[in-house]
């Protein structure tokens, strides 16, 4: 059974990957190179952190007027954040498949520049495409680890609202606001290194897009 699961999991990698290479061939026959699209996903990405800063500062919004509670239908607070939640474990997960296809075309592109460095008859046109290569993997290699990063910087967040909102679910009176704000302060100094990260890539994203144009 073990084989069987690990030989099906084998089939779908290749299936992902041969479908990503299938629309790179497909997208080359009408003029869009792995370079553009490289260009097009890091955008994307950077679209995706920007987007992932405002719906946790909008997550922190809420549990800050939850903990500020002071009468009321409590319900409808709780419902709030909830949703916010909800919409924030999409946002990162959008994030995380973003910067998944930046990876897949930069190893694509990558993989096919070092290749066709063997075609080349000219020796320095071969040395300069070479030296620009390398420079370009060093600035990637720069923007995925600030993707990554700021990727990561989600979780602490992402899980304090998720254990805040299994808390309040089940207990939805009065007296469960006093355990919550005590958790007030470890997720907005977790939103803010959220904040930080993604300011970060989001620069990267910029230095990178401007290097490859």
């Amino acid at each position: 059974m073990r084989v069987f699961i690990s030989l099906l999991a084998l089939t779908f990698v290749f299936s992902l990957t041969g479908c990503e290479s299938t629309y790179y061939n497909a997208m080359e026959k009408v003029g869009v190179h792995k370079r553009d699209i490289l260009v097009d996903r890091v955008g994307e990405a950077k679209e995706a952190q920007q987007e992932t800063q405002e719906q946790f500062k909008d997550a922190l919004t809420e549990f800050r007027s939850v903990v500020s509670f002071d009468g009321g239908d409590l319900e409808k607070y709780y419902n709030r954040l909830n949703n916010e939640f909800e919409d924030s474990e999409a946002a990162a997960q959008d994030l995380s498949s973003r910067i998944d296809k930046v990876e897949s075309v930069a190893e694509a592109l990558f993989d096919e520049w070092q290749d066709e460095l063997e075609l080349y008859s000219n020796a320095r046109l071969r040395s300069d495409s070479a030296n620009k290569l390398q420079a370009t993997k060093r600035q990637y290699a720069s923007l995925i680890k600030s993707m990554r990063s700021a990727e990561k910087s989600v979780d602490p967040v992402l899980n304090a609202l998720r254990d805040n909102v299994l808390y309040l679910k089940h207990n939805l009176n009065a007296s469960a606001i006093g355990a919550l704000k005590g958790e007030l302060a470890g997720i907005d100094r977790d939103v803010q290194q959220l904040i930080a990260a993604m300011e970060k890539a989001i620069n990267e994203s910029d230095a990178f897009i401007k290097q490859l144009k």
